[in-house]
């Protein structure tokens, strides 16, 4: 049974973006297109052993957790292991919990449900860090880099997951998306990852399962359509790195978006990543997966129906909870 809540704007933005309930991610924030403790932050080896995964042991993280300690700038950051990751914030201790358990486990969970069977091959570190300050001088203190991006972003050079908590859950969701495909799915084109990773920046559950909303791309991506600026499905996912970030960028993003959005609300999303991915070698842009799994044949008849699909949505910013 479905319960959605649709919230005003105000409340939207008096809360800054943060999370409603445990597991349920809203976000304003425009994401990365695309990284001595307290004595009440020390982890105890019962607390790792309960977070481990089945690659890395809790001596494994242990050791991970000693080593990261000795690069906290300062004693205001707080550790809390939450497999496959290590969650580093300088928020008070039990809002990084909060965050580690209700954002990151629950997205991890949700994602696995549906899509991966491999957790990232490294111990990957999120850095939370409170508020744009934070946020900019961390980056320059720690990974010695101005961020290109105020939101966050996924650095597999830093083996980090870089974010700027403050403007939202929603960023966090969609980078930790790229680690998995990462691990899963090395051969994935841009517009899948992204497609996938940005479908998430706003999400909620649905009967058990992670669910992608309307979000912020939408206005931009209808502008687009009504110009006449999108380029046919075969194109975009067909672009190269180069292609599908440097040229039309925005609107590379919010296509590939709602057509991971379109798939989910038929209920083929997770069935055209498992034939994508079982058929990559032989379909490496996955257009033709795409045509199977939508048994279409006229592309460009189809995009003109998906066109259509998305003039006809709104931006909302609703939370789907349990009833």
């Amino acid at each position: 049974m479905r319960t959605t809540i649709l919230l005003t704007l105000t409340l939207l933005f008096s809360l800054a973006c943060q999370w409603h309930q445990p597991g349920r991610v809203t976000s304003n924030a425009q994401p990365h297109i695309a990284g001595q403790p307290n004595p009440d932050s020390q982890e105890s080896s019962h607390a790792i052993a309960a977070s481990t995964s089945a690659t890395f042991t809790a001596a494994d993280f242990a050791r991970h957790v000693a080593q990261l300690k000795k690069r906290l700038p300062s004693s205001e950051f707080s550790i809390v292991v939450q497999a496959p990751f290590v969650v580093v914030g300088d928020e008070p201790r039990h809002e990084v919990q909060k965050r580690a358990e209700g954002t990151v486990k629950w997205a991890v969970d949700k994602l696995k449900q549906d899509f991966f069977t491999k957790d990232p091959n490294v111990i990957l570190d999120v850095w939370l860090f409170r508020d744009e300050a934070s946020y900019e001088k961390h980056n320059r203190l720690i990974f010695g880099e101005e961020p290109t991006t105020p939101y966050g972003y996924y650095s597999s050079h830093h083996k980090a997951l870089i974010m700027n908590i403050g403007t939202g859950g929603g960023t966090l969701v969609h980078e930790i998306v790229h680690p998995f495909m990462e691990a899963n799915f090395p051969a994935c084109p841009p517009w899948l990852n992204e497609g996938l990773g940005s479908l998430y920046e706003q999400c909620g559950e649905e009967d058990g399962h992670i669910h992608g909303y309307t979000n912020w791309r939408l206005p931009g991506l209808q502008t687009a359509i009504k110009a006449g600026n999108l380029p046919a499905f075969k194109s975009l996912v067909a672009m190269d790195s180069n292609a599908f970030y440097n040229q039309d960028k925005g609107v590379n993003y919010g296509q590939a978006r709602y057509l991971c959005y379109y798939l989910q609300q038929k209920g083929l999303l997770v069935k055209f990543y498992q034939e994508f991915h079982a058929q990559q070698k032989a379909d490496p842009t996955g257009y033709k997966s795409l045509q199977k799994v939508l048994s279409e044949t006229d592309m460009d008849a189809f995009q003109k129906r998906w066109e259509k699909f998305v003039l006809g949505l709104s931006q909302g910013f609703d939370v789907t909870v349990r009833p």
